[in-house]
């Protein structure tokens, strides 16, 4: 068993007591999201929406299109809920969407479907769709598949 060095305590206790002078211990517990992001959302919203900036309890979203922005203000409620709830912490007080480039390097990007692909994505939408525990998050991403293919068909037809 490692035995605890006394030096290595004190040494936490002096970083604590500054970090608290200075205030900077709530800016850090703020920039927690961000590790916690992709996981807490699931990879299809990661794809499309990630945290760009928290101020004052306010966390700016960037997400990839007007689409996505609308269907997360219906969840922003329940996103901030669970991250304060990872974070046990009440952090999160209001989410703002902001439509913009995302960039992700651990989760790829998805490609537009075609309509020689249509098929196989209902395919993979009701796989996805099974796949989340969820029952609230997978009802707000059925709204957001349906309301996705019926625009696509408008589009794709002639």
């Amino acid at each position: 068993m490692a035995k605890t060095d006394p030096q290595i305590e004190r040494l936490g206790q002096v970083l604590h007591k500054s970090l608290k002078r200075l205030e900077l211990s709530t800016r850090l517990d703020e920039y927690g999201v961000w590790p916690i992001w992709n996981d807490v959302v699931g990879p299809t919203i990661a794809r499309n929406a990630q945290p760009e900036k928290i101020r004052n309890g306010t966390l700016f979203i960037k997400v990839t299109s007007p689409v996505w922005m609308q269907q997360l203000q219906y969840m922003k409620e329940m996103i901030a809920e669970r991250l304060n709830q990872r974070l046990k912490t009440n952090l999160v007080r209001n989410i703002f969407f902001v439509v913009g480039q995302v960039h992700i390097e651990s989760i790829e990007r998805e490609s537009k479907p075609t309509s020689s692909t249509a098929i196989q994505d209902l395919r993979v939408s009701e796989d996805f769709l099974e796949s989340v525990a969820d029952p609230e998050i997978r009802q707000a991403f059925k709204r957001l598949l349906r309301s996705y293919s019926r625009r696509h068909q408008k589009t794709s037809t002639p």
